[in-house]
């Protein structure tokens, strides 16, 4: 099978501003100094950055044992997340930080509380106290289905204090989907509200979960928040109120002293089977990756107000809303609602209130920020920030100039993230202080990640054609199993190269040595032979001026063997039309080529996407085909999107 094909050249570059590279964490000289000791030796620069960011109980023995694709890191060594995430900010030499913010949280009809990181530890540790009263012990599972509240920070950071896994379902998914994580998981208790607020309206929560444990057989307690103050349904001898057993519960609970690979968490990540896959992430290597990524990427600053928009519901939530920013001592900012409610200018109206300084968020709702128009952001003083990030998805070069653009005010670095659920933390990235950025480029590997592009045969690909990204040195951060399926883990991740984790994307490098990711191989398309990515056909289009968002699948053709069907949103401004369809077309073949022209364009107010943001193209690809949906659909955000899109026109 030939390479992924590379077709959209972009040559901006901005590099480091100077007076900012010489006040980072980690300026060009302590990048180059780590980046050769990664190289030659990723064992002992792991551990360097283990002594350096993680506080431990007992050492460990050894840095890593490896028989892949099994690994254990800081074999021996003892300690707990919930320690460095809180004690150790309230002693010593940081002891002053028991008053500073730690949670700054604001729900979506405007209430907001801060907890300091004095507040946040003796919730905690109440909390950790409560688990224990109902019955958790060390290693019991604990399933967490909340709205965006401190709560649910409470929740998790209590389950690692006493050693008991957590697996936190994201508040929006349905009862079956909770059944199905909550049995494969075998949780002993649940953490729920009776509800959060969304798009102005409270829903209602509990009922899922009563819906659920009526096929599970293991759960033996319910813990509830009240948070919207509906009527709710109420089991007695299985349901407390959270606000009743904290009443009681003592502020005095040691953290338990666990082993670095003591499971830390399970986060279910939907597969293309349709069944959701259990990632298992451990203690100490998480830690450790989470918390230098953290300190180095986000350049964390004492005086920071750091936000990421992610839910704790899926694993930038864990890594960089809760665990890595905490550890670092910084404050973190939650929301819980929409960026649209009460008007589409939410998001600058909290930057600026809170004045946050760091913003990390969604290429996907970048391009809603730019389809509702540039005046809602310029209502707004956004002086506050300095660094700005995306995640979740490549973000196209165009979107990434309007928000260094409107958002960054032209000053902001952009760090372009690339990493999974199953990385645990960030993997590819600029470093704000020392690598020039590219819009759309990921730039370089974190130090101490050993990332490749791979073709077919298991050789390096040369630039500037495309291939399989690949991790071909195992890292603190990453997954240690699918839970109760080694097999599938085996065959998922390390089946197709031996000893080497295939992430599942395409990629290429160009000839600075920058990824460009192109998006799932799943979606890459072959049209007349060439095997084209989806990432640069999207980016073709969103590069003209009256586009918003596109999305780009290949359905069957006899002649072509693929035909290109691009789903387009149109910006506010813009008006649908067949004469704007041949403008695309035209716009597509300037930008990249003939061979990438779609042969169909639809229009769609929006696109069919998962609760955390991700186009699915899986859907997209059944609509072209005129095909039933099939599969797991229980990510998906808006139900009412498919309908539309079945209606939509042909081009």
């Amino acid at each position: 099978m030939p390479d992924i094909e590379s077709l959209l050249k972009e040559k901006r570059v901005f590099k480091p501003d100077p007076a900012a590279a010489r006040a980072a964490n980690w300026n060009r000289k302590t990048v180059d100094a780590h980046r050769r000791l990664g190289e030659r030796d990723p064992q002992r620069f792991w551990a360097k950055m283990a002594r350096e960011h993680v506080s431990w109980f007992s050492p460990w023995k050894k840095v890593l044992v490896w028989k892949p694709p099994f690994a254990k890191w800081f074999v021996g060594g003892k300690t707990n997340v919930s320690y460095n995430c809180l004690d150790r900010h309230l002693e010593g030499e940081h002891g002053w930080r028991r008053n500073k913010a730690a949670i700054i949280w604001e729900g979506e009809p405007g209430d907001q509380r801060v907890l300091t990181f004095g507040q946040l530890h003796r919730e905690v540790c109440k909390f950790a106290n409560v688990l224990k009263s109902q019955g958790v012990k060390k290693g019991d599972r604990v399933a967490i289905y909340m709205p965006m509240i401190p709560e649910l920070a409470i929740a998790m950071l209590a389950c690692t204090r006493i050693g008991a896994p957590h697996s936190v379902v994201f508040g929006g998914f349905s009862a079956e989907a909770l059944r199905e994580r909550i049995n494969d998981v075998g949780a002993k208790l649940v953490v729920t509200a009776d509800g959060g607020y969304r798009r102005g309206e409270a829903y209602a929560l509990k009922p899922a979960v009563d819906e659920a444990l009526r096929g599970c057989k293991g759960v033996e307690s319910v813990v509830m928040v009240q948070r919207t103050g509906q009527p709710t349904n109420f089991v007695a001898g299985r349901d407390r109120w959270w606000h009743e057993l904290m009443e009681d519960a003592s502020a005095d609970c040691k953290p338990a002293k666990l082993d670095a690979e003591h499971p830390l968490f399970v986060l279910y990540t939907s597969g293309s089977t349709g069944k959701p896959k259990g990632i298992l992430h451990t203690t100490g290597g998480y830690l450790t990756h989470v918390t230098t990524t953290s300190k180095a990427i986000f350049d964390l600053k004492e005086d920071d107000t750091y936000w990421c928009t992610a839910d704790c519901g899926w694993i930038t939530g864990h890594s960089y809303v809760v665990y890595g920013i905490l550890a670092n001592g910084a404050t973190t900012l939650m929301y819980e609602g929409v960026p649209t409610h009460p008007g589409p200018d939410r998001f600058w109206d909290i930057i600026e209130r809170h004045r946050v300084s760091i913003f990390y968020t969604a290429p996907t709702a970048i391009r809603t920020f730019i389809r509702l128009g540039d005046e809602h952001p310029k209502k707004h003083d956004l002086s506050s920030l300095r660094l700005l990030g995306t995640v979740g998805e490549p973000i196209n070069p165009e979107a990434w100039m309007w928000y260094h653009r409107v958002i960054g005010g032209k000053r902001c670095p952009i760090v372009d993230t690339w990493w999974q659920t199953e990385t645990g933390g960030i993997a590819i990235t600029p470093l704000p202080g020392a690598v020039a950025t590219k819009p759309g480029s990921a730039t370089l590997p974190f130090p101490g990640i050993d990332a490749e592009v791979l073709g077919e045969d298991g050789e390096p690909v040369e630039p500037p054609n495309g291939g399989l990204l690949v991790l071909r040195k195992p890292w603190p951060g990453m997954l240690r199993g699918i839970w109760g399926d080694p097999k599938r883990y085996r065959e998922q991740y390390w089946s197709k190269f031996p000893k080497t984790y295939f992430a599942g994307d395409g990629a290429h490098r160009d000839g600075d040595g920058y990824f460009w990711i192109m998006g799932r191989v799943d979606d890459v398309m072959n049209i007349s032979g060439h095997r084209i990515g989806t990432m640069e056909v999207e980016s073709a289009l969103v590069s003209h001026d009256e586009v918003a968002e596109a999305a780009v699948i290949g359905r069957d053709d006899e002649i072509t063997g693929t035909a290109i069907v691009a789903f387009v949103t149109p910006k506010g401004n813009a008006t649908p039309s067949d004469a704007l369809k041949v403008a695309l077309r035209n716009h597509v073949t300037r930008q990249i080529g003939a061979i990438a022209k779609p042969k169909e364009i639809r229009f769609t107010d929006a696109l069919p996407k998962t609760r955390s943001g991700k186009i699915m193209r899986r859907l997209l690809r059944d609509i072209a085909a005129g095909r039933e949906q099939v599969g797991d659909t229980s990510t998906l955000e808006d139900y009412s999107v498919l309908a539309k899109l079945r209606d939509s026109d042909e081009g």
